[in-house]
């Protein structure tokens, strides 16, 4: 079997025509048709009003957080298990994220964590719909609005997934999406806030092209940022969400081989997230949680997978015991013993039954053996 790689990107649509007319027509840089074009189809994709292409989905955090005025001695709550972006756009305000545990069944975020790390000084929550399935956005909108404390959500993995016939990121005050090579459409590097609230949109506008005056050439009213994205990535990503429907049925089509056989064949050895609703995870990842009947270390079985020529990732590990992030105290046992067992598989549209059967095949020689 030829390597299968972690992630690999499908371009099936207009994505080169719309990129060679970026190219014909010189509209290379930070101008062009396909910039609006994409922020008017994904804030209709997603039901939102307003929709901010940016550079990365690192800075579409930071630029939520600071139109916000987050600052220093403000707390931001956020689950300790995930990528390390969400914290550094906290940081990167002068502000404290304040990490908490996950769920044992969803592996998102606690509400009840949540809701017992509330202080005078939190100023946000940024949930994170965890490789691509949506939180607890009931529970979480609940304390919210109990607590007069807004929500920023994350939802770089989880592009269309639902919950209560809401997509994700359009449920809190903001959402922020990522656009990396390995996101289930992506425009290479790239990011997208979607808002309902126009004075926040209007405020992260001026903030993301320098704080230029928008009626008046090189006059910069405020001290900004260049987080624009370009009409190169812009056309990319439009010719993507054209095919998004087909992008998000790959996904579950590939989910729906990996449950079926994963239970089949590695019953009692591995868990997957718990989900209560199709619509509510868009399998940015197949991920799986090695149970204490596995003898064999996680790390062992990627290597041994490897061998097999198949690529797979660990779970993020927990913010709280990174070098930048490190803090002994905390007490987040599911989040710890997620990093500590959890494994990405395979995930992309390319996969057919054939290569994921292999892929399922080979982990069970080797954790059952």
């Amino acid at each position: 079997m030829d390597r299968i790689s972690i992630a690999v990107p499908v371009f099936n649509g207009n994505e080169k025509k719309y990129l060679m007319e970026c190219i014909d027509t010189g509209w290379v840089s930070a101008n062009g048709r396909f910039i609006n074009e994409f922020q008017e189809r994904f804030a209709e994709f997603c039901g939102s009003k307003y929709a901010l292409a940016c550079s990365n989905g690192t800075v579409t955090l930071h630029l939520i957080l600071k139109a916000m005025g987050i600052q220093p001695g403000d707390e931001v709550i956020m689950p300790t298990l995930t990528y390390v972006a969400t914290a550094n756009a906290v940081v990167e305000c002068g502000a404290t994220p304040v990490f908490v545990d996950s769920d044992p069944d969803t592996w998102n975020v606690d509400p009840q964590k949540i809701e017992e790390a509330i202080t005078p000084n939190t100023k946000a929550i940024i949930p994170v719909h965890l490789y691509g399935l949506s939180c607890d956005m009931t529970a979480i909108m609940t304390i919210s609005k109990r607590f007069c404390i807004p929500v920023v959500e994350d939802a770089a993995e989880a592009h269309g997934a639902k919950w209560d016939n809401k997509r994700v990121g359009s449920i809190g005050k903001a959402g922020s999406f990522s656009f990396f090579g390995n996101k289930i459409i992506t425009s290479g590097e790239g990011g997208m806030i979607v808002t309902d609230d126009e004075d926040l949109y209007n405020r992260m506008k001026l903030l993301r092209a320098q704080g230029v005056d928008p009626s008046r050439r090189y006059w910069h009213v405020a001290r900004a940022y260049n987080y624009r994205m370009t009409n190169m990535q812009a056309a990319v990503g439009l010719g993507q969400l054209e095919n998004v429907d087909w992008h998000l049925q790959q996904r579950l089509r590939i989910a729906n081989i990996y449950n079926k056989q994963l239970s089949e064949k590695l019953e009692g050895y591995v868990t997957v997230q718990k989900v209560d609703n199709s619509e509510n995870h868009v399998y940015w990842m197949n991920s799986a949680m090695l149970t204490d009947k596995v003898k064999k270390s996680r790390d062992q079985i990627m290597k041994e997978m490897e061998a097999c020529n198949i690529e797979m990732r660990p779970l993020f590990y927990p913010m709280h015991i990174m070098p930048p992030y490190r803090d002994l105290t905390l007490n987040c046992p599911v989040a710890e013993k997620l990093a500590e067992r959890g494994i990405n598989l395979p995930s992309h549209a390319l996969l057919d039954e054939e290569k994921i059967t292999y892929i399922v095949d080979c982990l069970q020689k080797i954790i059952v053996e």
